[in-house]
């Protein structure tokens, strides 16, 4: 483990316990200076809500994933997501003190906590970009690198370590001579030279472009890395264009697993993030807003028209799985699952209450019960009816890879006009490719700023709720 690498272990390990520490010694600090100030402090500001000034801050580090930052500029994403965190960790608790429990004190704790707070941070961050200067500039801690050879990943790679701070780049160590050998399998005198200087030089870590049907070929190189003490590290050249994205993993015992798409919602901590926020959001809704809501708006239906208040239809989930979507009635009639038919503009089917409701989006509030059913999400693609999905399965390329995730309320298509008739192929294409670029994407922050965009353009109106 090089000086760097250990040095980012060490902050990822200490940089939540320096922080906590800030965060109490602000906290206790602005209490006390507040109460020699001759400000009003109720006891519990002392006693109690520190442990909730406490959680929230842990709340606010994982939603921006502060500790757990990968990658290059580690640094730089470490300051960018501390004061992200800040900024939430202000708003989420200021909220709890002031209108959740409507707490006697002054504002000025608030003043000098966050003021000591940010001052704490940046001195903190200042004395991490100084010992980053210390350890890896002054002290050359960079690990040198060297690269082998001079297939089109070779050169990619070879651009990008010629530009990239963090390491120092020695060179190439051998071309495509580097997987042909002398007589008996043994690497040829060439590559070994060329391998001795590098170590010579310092180089700890080659890194080999090759096919992964030549990896059979390998072993030589592996023996001479060992005799010189020098890390190999294969990179596969698989062919693919420069922005396709692909992880790769180990299944079963030792078969790898190549993946061309980036899903990070495969994984679970992910998914329950994102469950968490499905399960909290719908359950403040159905609580604070359906339950009396529902209520008056199926009064209204009823008095407009005959017919159920909820409109029932299944829809395709997650992986394709079927469930029962529900949404308030807008329509004089209707249609099963073997018959669907878009609304347009001015349909003679749409009541009255039902353009309102549409068109306000109402009618889709009690899709927030299949939200705490586990069956949809508040943002994600919007679930199609089954004959709808049948017909653009066949005509529109990666259709079916909006299942992929639950289907959403709300989604990053419909907040950018995407939603409601798809009058030609372009705009389900278009639905689609966003739907995608969601899925491939993902973040809790993206789904916050689809739900705030969302409110946006409900507020705002938008041309195609009808």
């Amino acid at each position: 483990m090089s000086i760097k690498t250990r040095y980012f272990f060490l902050l990822s390990y200490i940089l939540p316990i320096i922080d906590l520490f800030i965060l109490n010694a602000a906290y206790y600090g602005a209490y006390f200076v507040t109460g020699e100030m001759g400000k009003i402090l109720t006891e519990e500001i002392h006693k109690d809500y520190v442990v909730v000034c406490n959680l929230i801050w842990l709340v606010s580090t994982a939603i921006f994933s502060l500790y757990t930052i990968q990658g290059e500029k580690k640094l730089e994403r470490i300051y960018r997501s501390t004061w992200r965190s800040i900024v939430l960790h202000f708003i989420m608790f200021s909220i709890y003190l002031i209108f959740l429990k409507g707490v006697d004190f002054s504002r000025t704790f608030l003043i000098v906590f966050y003021g000591w707070l940010s001052l704490g941070f940046i001195l903190n961050r200042f004395i991490c970009t100084s010992l980053q200067y210390v350890l890896i500039n002054k002290y050359s801690a960079t690990l040198k690198v060297a690269i082998m050879g001079s297939n089109y990943t070779a050169l990619r790679l070879s651009n990008y370590l010629t530009k990239d701070s963090n390491v120092e780049f020695y060179g190439s160590v051998g071309g495509d001579e580097s997987i042909y050998f002398d007589k008996g399998a043994a690497i040829s005198k060439n590559v070994a030279r060329k391998f001795t200087a590098a170590a010579m030089a310092g180089v700890k870590e080659v890194y080999v472009a090759i096919a992964p049907k030549r990896m059979a070929e390998v072993q030589a190189l592996l023996d001479e890395a060992d005799k010189q003490g020098v890390r190999l590290k294969f990179i596969p050249d698989l062919g693919l264009n420069p922005s396709t994205k692909y992880t790769i993993n180990y299944f079963g015992e030792g078969f790898p697993m190549i993946t061309l798409r980036d899903e990070p919602l495969e994984e679970i901590s992910a998914r329950f993030k994102k469950r968490l926020f499905d399960f909290l959001f719908s359950s403040i809704v159905i609580v604070f807003l359906l339950s009396w809501l529902i209520p008056v708006i199926a009064l209204v239906i009823r008095l407009d028209s005959k017919g159920s208040i909820f409109f029932l239809q299944t829809r395709a989930g997650r992986d394709n799985k079927l469930f029962k979507v529900f949404k308030f009635r807008t329509m004089a009639v209707t249609e099963n699952d073997s018959e669907y038919t878009q609304a347009k503009k001015g349909d003679a089917r749409i009541t009255r209450v039902g353009s309102f409701l549409r068109s306000t989006s109402l009618d889709e509030l009690p899709q927030f019960i299949n939200v705490l059913l586990g069956d949809m999400s508040v943002v994600g693609p919007r679930p199609h009816p089954l004959l709808m999905n049948d017909y653009y399965q066949e005509v529109i390329n990666k259709y079916m890879v909006r299942h992929f995730v639950k289907p959403g309320i709300t989604g990053w298509a419909q907040v950018n006009g995407f939603r409601g008739e798809t009058k030609e192929k372009e705009d389900m294409e278009n639905r689609v490719k966003y739907d995608i670029y969601y899925l491939e994407n993902w973040t809790a922050m993206f789904d916050v700023r689809i739900v705030f965009m969302t409110i946006i353009n409900l507020v705002r109106g938008e041309d195609n709720a009808y």
